[in-house]
């Protein structure tokens, strides 16, 4: 029988298909989920919709109808009515729930959660299940108290206490493993004078007259009395994950369970996947021009001829050669033929396996973004820079003529070098986050010939969703769902230590 499991803050479900996505050697699931509970309506489109895929694959059902939809040959709605399909979205609507967690919602999500887990047989204390999720972060990362840090009501944001939801679910219900993800800023955050990580620590540990947990890291073994609050940071790129995310993730085991205690293996270091190693099999695309009239190609190709004159500040030889071919800006379904590399071994082997699949018969998401005629120059720089010397160029790097018109520019102070982050082909990529929705100067492709950010399908990629993972909701919101989310291959290997402790 697959072990429940509960996901809050579940984002587009990340977490949920790492380790939904787990089976065991008879092919079966080890884990279901009993229920997800997230605020955001778009984002809970997309979990459903990926439940209702989980269940029509589980059946035995064909999937064509997905992948009509997925390519654009079939409506949303035809593909909710199909006979196939009715009951799935029907289970789905029971495992979703929209519903924003604070103090005034607590009673709803825990008869959710009671309902959900005596559905699936787990609401006795003896069947085990394991809860995961991660509260939202802004009020912890860096950069969101920089942005706030003349802010007197900082301190006050709810965001910051938002991780006691997650407490008062584990209080109440007593899972047998919990799994928390927050980012690395939770290290160094403070409220009211004090650590907010050691007081996260010491409430999911427990208190007495309830349930308590002993803490693990999942790359390192230490004792309780002489850990190091990094001993909780996964980088990711050590992994096979190619992206350089770092968070914190706390594994908790219930005291009294049996399986408190029990030595188990972490989470194993392999070789890194880089990001053209992730998208570079992905079809070329170029970018569009902001506010062009018309088919904008013509001019777009002039504006690369002219973009490749601007000289090198650094020196060295930029490759100058035009493609000949006609590039196409994407679309939300670009057919495609060419399947998985087959000479890749170890965690690119993995990586292809995880996220390929053939029924697709092309790219889903796959449509570059509009740019200032002024942003695509920068980029096919950047790009170019990046080419030559290995690393991104900062402002202080950028010719004269492209420097942005403002005054951290051209002051030589620059709060904001790095303003224009190209994204090396031969390294795993900077962190992705929601910010790409808003632009795409952290994330330029690393093609000088195609200057342009990268697209839904390529962020996608870089947190390693498969390939058949459909983000609903428009562009922009695709964008937020991508990078909101947990890797999912990392949650699958986590999810296969959770397996191994449970066993």
């Amino acid at each position: 029988m697959a072990i429940p499991i509960v996901d809050l803050f579940a984002g587009p479900g990340g977490l949920n298909e790492g380790f939904a996505s787990l089976r065991s050697t008879r092919g079966t699931r080890v884990f279901e989920t009993a229920t997800s509970i997230e605020m955001n309506p778009v984002a809970c489109e997309t979990l459903r919709l990926r439940s209702a895929f989980r269940s029509i694959a589980d059946s035995g059902d064909s999937l064509d109808p997905y992948y009509e939809f997925v390519r654009g040959e079939r409506s949303f709605v035809d593909l909710q009515s199909a006979d196939s399909f009715r009951k799935a979205f029907q289970d789905a609507s029971q495992e979703v729930h929209e519903v924003e967690l604070g103090p005034t919602t607590r009673s709803k999500a825990k008869k959710i959660i009671e309902s959900s887990l005596s559905m699936v047989g787990a609401s006795d204390d003896s069947s085990p299940w394991v809860l995961i999720g991660g509260p939202p972060c802004q009020a912890y990362s860096l950069a969101g108290r920089s942005r706030r840090a003349n802010d007197e009501t900082f301190e006050d944001d709810k965001k910051h206490f938002l991780y006691r939801e997650y407490l008062s679910i584990i209080r109440r219900f007593a899972p047998t493993i919990f799994v928390m993800e927050n980012v690395k800023g939770l290290l160094s955050s403070r409220n009211a004078g004090k650590g907010t990580f050691d007081r996260i620590l010491r409430d999911l540990a427990g208190t007495a007259g309830g349930p308590r947990y002993e803490i693990h890291s999942l790359v390192t073994e230490f004792d309780d009395s002489t850990y190091s609050p990094s001993d909780f940071v996964i980088r990711s790129e050590r992994f096979g994950i190619p992206q350089r995310r770092h968070r914190v993730i706390l594994l908790g085991i219930l005291k009294g369970s049996g399986l408190e205690s029990k030595p188990f293996k972490r989470l194993s270091e392999v070789g890194p996947v880089s990001t053209i190693e992730a998208i570079g099999d992905l079809p070329k695309l170029r970018s569009g021009i902001s506010r062009f009239k018309g088919d904008d190609s013509i001019e777009w190709f002039k504006l690369r001829s002219s973009a490749s004159k601007v000289p090198n500040q650094r020196g060295g030889e930029i490759d100058r050669r035009l493609l000949e071919e006609s590039l196409s800006r994407g679309a939300p379904f670009v057919p495609a033929s060419r399947g998985p590399r087959s000479r890749s071994t170890g965690s690119k082997k993995r990586f292809i396996s995880w996220v390929h699949d053939s029924e697709i018969g092309g790219v889903i998401q796959h449509e570059s973004r509009t740019h200032m005629v002024e942003d695509l120059r920068r980029y096919w720089f950047a790009a170019a820079y990046g080419q030559i010397h290995s690393e991104s160029p900062k402002l202080r790097d950028f010719p004269k003529q492209l420097l942005p018109n403002h005054a951290n520019a051209s002051s030589d102070l620059r709060p904001f070098e790095d303003r224009f982050r190209v994204q090396l082909a031969d390294s795993p990529s900077t962190t992705v986050v929601s910010h790409i929705a808003k632009d795409g100067h952290y994330y330029i492709h690393p093609d000088p010939l195609q200057m342009r950010s990268l697209t839904v399908r390529e962020a996608a990629r870089l947190q390693t969703f498969p390939d058949n993972y459909f983000f609903c909701g428009n562009r922009t919101e695709q964008y937020t769902q991508v990078g909101n989310a947990v890797p999912p291959l990392l949650a699958n290997e986590i999810a296969e230590i959770v397996r191994d402790i449970l066993n």
